[in-house]
């Protein structure tokens, strides 16, 4: 079963050879595996020297034959999340159920983490990328404590009608999403947005012009600078 799955994958010491004294997980998307969003830990390590990076693998294997996935996504329409949001209904309640599975194994791996490199909640940060930007927000918005930062890249908001209900301690929040994604369209990041303030739950967003599905150099910058802010304040 899932919930006896422990995660892992792919990892990065800090570059400075210190102990760490913060942790960045990067959570791939649909199809990938661990090995994708690692790739980025030298670039956040240039602001983070001591932190640690990580890079699990989801639970699942993907259902399309490739790579892993935190759920499935049957059902899901990308042109139907363009033109109408509101009849993607019925995917997102099953893609809601399948990230409630998923949060069992992905949380047990936060802690696991916390608990090894001896760190307090808010000097751990999700990264997620489209579907691992879903299980970012959707696992930081329900744990006891606030993690320290969670950036979503390209990402949506599953059981949005439940988030001001479930959401327990809500983490400083970035989102960044292109323009011209037709994968997850710009109309999630509106989705999440008009959802977030009705819930109050501060958040940034950006909007890229003219990029598609994916993390260009814009968004890895602001994501670089915002978890550099929020993970190496003082007073934490």
């Amino acid at each position: 079963m899932i919930n006896s799955i422990r995660l892992d994958g792919p990892r990065r010491d800090p570059d400075s050879g210190k102990p760490a004294v913060q942790a960045v997980i990067f959570l791939h998307g649909y199809g990938s595996d661990g090995n994708d969003l690692i790739s980025l830990a030298p670039y956040f390590a240039e602001s983070l020297p001591d932190a640690k990076f990580f890079s699990p693998n989801a639970p699942e294997p993907g259902e399309t034959g490739l790579g892993c996935q935190w759920f499935t996504l049957q059902g899901y329409d990308p042109d139907l999340m363009r033109r109408d949001p509101v009849r993607m209904g019925d995917a997102f309640s099953i893609m809601y159920e399948g990230a409630k599975i998923a949060a069992e194994p992905l949380n047990d791996y936060l802690d696991i983490i916390l608990k090894d490199l001896g760190l307090p909640p808010n000097k751990l940060a999700l990264i997620g990328f489209s579907q691992g930007a879903m299980m970012a927000i959707h696992v930081a918005l329900r744990r006891t404590k606030a993690l320290g930062a969670v950036i979503g890249y390209s990402g949506a908001l599953l059981g949005a009608q439940y988030i001001k209900r479930e959401t327990v301690a809500p983490p400083p929040l970035l989102l960044v999403h292109g323009s011209s994604d037709d994968v997850v369209p710009v109309n999630a990041l509106t989705h999440m947005q008009e959802t977030l303030d009705t819930a109050d739950i501060p958040y940034s967003a950006h909007v890229i012009p003219n990029h598609g599905h994916g993390i260009e150099q814009v968004g890895a910058t602001l994501g670089r600078s915002f978890l550099e802010d929020k993970l190496t304040r003082a007073d934490q």
